[in-house]
């Protein structure tokens, strides 16, 4: 059971307000009190707008972390911004939606940095790290969690989709099976009895036959006549039984299959052409096509001469059964389906098939193409899901990569902006002993830098700077990301502009060591 949505609602808010608290409560963050109950409460309205307006409720996270610092690095509210966006990731809002609240986001903070006119680069830096790795990167985090989840559910319901088709592939298998029983009864024992039934007729015409035996001969040819029709009748009452009795294909080679039905007193003639092998497949169904043409040449031309023409080449197997005018009373017509069972068969493997009068007799004609044997099919279910799975972590894996990417490209530029201009607003201590109380600006612009500093560390140094005057910042070292000492340069605003005073702005927790090396300087 999970937790009603208002009480999930209030525990994340909770977790939210103790950085806010604990941060003013150890002093790591001046914040004023309405200022924090302003924050707690935008927080509120986040927490409550999440699961319809996740975007929104992002917004209105970062607000106060931009609030409080242009920068968006906060103690207080750092941590908000990455749960909304991870929440935001997990909630499936659209990727536009998302970058269009991540850049919002950025131009908020972009031109509080520009209003505040200090040092852009550091600052924009920062926004920069703070905004990708604790907004973006949490964002592409929720969005991976919920397409593995997607998957994950994805998986299962086609797993039992797979369930249920192998169970309509099992039944329909099934029924082909029986299907295969039926036909493979049809010929065999159809032909068997056709033998039997050209063997009584032998007997009935045999000279110095009683009349006796004549006439039972002659009642057994009819019987196998009749039980070959009988036979086709009743063999689909096999398709109605549940039970599955596979009936193997019969081992009996072409050749054998003419000997035997010779030796039955058939006249047929083999001619062979084997001038490469052929598969299974193909092998079977010559096999029923001439078993079928014997068949039905014993049964509807009996005496008549059959001529059998096989060959197989690289191409395919041709096979023609030809029979005769037939010399004795041919036996009742059948319904033709042995031979629509072959047709199908036969095309069924891209070959043709034709059967119809020819001359005096019947011919019975099929070209069974080669065809090669097709590789496995990867296209599987399996293969598929997995596919999709291996396609979800490449575009999640490309997401989290461009956004790298573009961080770094950012941060990285903004690395080199912010050391170009702390490197080229560099005093060095020679230069700034040599600057004389009085020079005219024009004379003093050539020992200066090219640049000044635009966040200037007004409050540490030891004196305001003198009225009327137009003040001029730089760095005594070039070191970054390290305390260093500034020089404060101040001219006069008439019209010679001449150096009033200079002095050496400390960095933090050095005012003793300054106040020695102005000393040193002055001399």
């Amino acid at each position: 059971m999970r937790p009603p949505a208002r009480s999930t609602g209030l525990l994340l808010w909770a977790a939210l307000a103790v950085p806010v608290a604990a941060a003013g409560r150890l002093g790591l963050e001046r914040t004023p009190l309405w200022a924090q109950l302003t924050g707690l409460a935008v927080l509120a309205a986040a927490t409550a707008l999440h699961r319809t307006w996740p975007a929104t409720a992002l917004l209105l996270a970062a607000a106060p972390g931009i609030a409080t610092s242009p920068s968006f690095f906060t103690l207080s509210y750092g941590c908000a911004p990455a749960v909304f966006a991870f929440l935001l990731g997990l909630r499936g809002t659209a990727t536009g939606v998302a970058l269009l609240s991540f850049a919002a986001v950025a131009a908020a903070g972009t031109a509080k940095i520009a209003v505040r006119q200090v040092d852009p680069a550091a600052e924009w830096l920062v926004l920069m790290g703070t905004l990708l790795f604790g907004a973006v990167f949490p964002w592409l985090i929720g969005r991976y969690w919920r397409q593995s989840r997607e998957l994950t559910a994805a998986g299962w319901a086609r797993a039992e989709q797979l369930e249920r088709e192998h169970r309509i592939i099992a039944d329909r298998a099934r029924l082909r099976e029986r299907a295969r029983i039926a036909q493979d009864m049809h010929d065999s024992l159809g032909h068997e009895l056709s033998l039997i039934a050209l063997r009584a007729g032998a007997l009935q015409v045999a000279p110095g036959m009683a009349g006796a035996h004549r006439t039972a001969a002659a009642e057994l040819r009819a019987a196998a006549s009749d039980a070959t029709d009988r036979l086709h009748d009743m063999v689909g009452l096999l398709r109605e039984d549940d039970e599955p009795a596979p009936l193997a294909p019969p081992g009996e080679s072409i050749a054998a299959l003419i000997e035997r039905a010779a030796d039955s007193g058939l006249p047929v003639t083999l001619h062979r052409t084997d001038t490469t092998a052929t598969s299974a497949t193909t092998t079977r169904t010559t096999y029923r096509v001439i078993q079928e043409a014997l068949t039905n040449a014993a049964k509807h031309a009996p005496g008549a001469p059959v001529t059998v023409e096989h060959a197989q080449n690289e191409s395919g197997t041709t096979v023609d059964i030809t029979n005769g005018r037939p010399r004795h009373r041919a036996g009742p017509a059948g319904s033709g389906t042995g031979l629509i069972g072959l047709r199908a068969g036969v095309t069924a493997l891209g070959g043709s098939f034709e059967a119809g009068p020819h001359g005096e007799g019947y011919r019975v004609s099929a070209n069974i193409p080669t065809r090669k044997t097709a590789g496995p099919d990867t296209a599987t279910p399996g293969a598929l899901f997995t596919s999709a799975r291996r396609l979800a972590h490449r575009r999640v894996g490309v997401a989290f990569g461009a956004a790298a990417a573009v961080g770094a490209v950012l941060i990285g530029g903004a690395f080199a902006w912010y050391a170009y201009t702390k490197t080229h607003a560099v005093l060095t201590p020679t230069a700034y002993v040599a600057l004389k109380i009085g020079t005219p600006l024009e004379e003093t612009v050539p020992r200066l830098p090219d640049r000044t500093i635009s966040d200037p560390p007004v409050d540490r140094a030891p004196t305001p700077p003198p009225p009327g005057t137009d003040c001029r910042y730089y760095r005594a070292s070039g070191e970054l990301f390290v305390p260093v000492d500034h020089f404060r340069l101040c001219f006069d605003k008439d019209d010679r502009h001449e150096l009033l005073e200079k002095s050496v702005i400390p960095r933090p927790g050095t005012t003793d060591q300054v106040q020695e090396q102005r000393r040193e300087w002055a001399r």
